[in-house]
């Protein structure tokens, strides 16, 4: 039973697994950041000195916190679209990566462009019998 759990957590899956919620879990920690320490007090300056995260309605004397869920939600949708862009850099660099160099054209001599053009006429001459 500890060799087959060996294999299955030395798998190549596993460990890029592993690696990319250590990762996710930082760049959440720095989008959380920027969206806390940056963008939000911007747009609180902006938009007249307002939090979002502030926002709240008392209802019998519950208090319902839903400026923290609209916090939440933009914290979410920028996060979100950091790592739409982040894997769309990396998509574009792996197709450039993979798209092959083009190759230059070839250069003919005169038996070869001759041989060519006798070619395409006898297979015009062909398809219009």
């Amino acid at each position: 039973m500890i060799e087959d759990f060996k294999k299955f957590a030395l798998k190549g899956n596993v460990l890029d697994l592993a690696i990319a919620v250590v990762i996710g879990a930082a760049f959440g920690k720095i989008i959380t950041s920027l969206v806390n320490d940056i963008i939000m007090p911007v747009l609180g300056i902006l938009l007249g000195g307002f939090s979002v995260e502030d926002w709240s309605y008392t209802f019998n004397g519950a208090v319902l916190r839903y400026g923290a869920f609209a916090q939440s939600i933009i914290d979410f949708t920028i996060i979100a679209f950091s790592i739409f862009m982040v894997i769309r850099l990396f998509t574009s660099m792996k197709r450039k990566k993979d798209v092959p160099a083009e190759e230059e054209p070839e250069v003919l001599d005169k038996k070869e462009e001759l041989l060519l053009e006798i070619r395409d006429l006898l297979a015009k001459e062909k398809t219009g019998l």
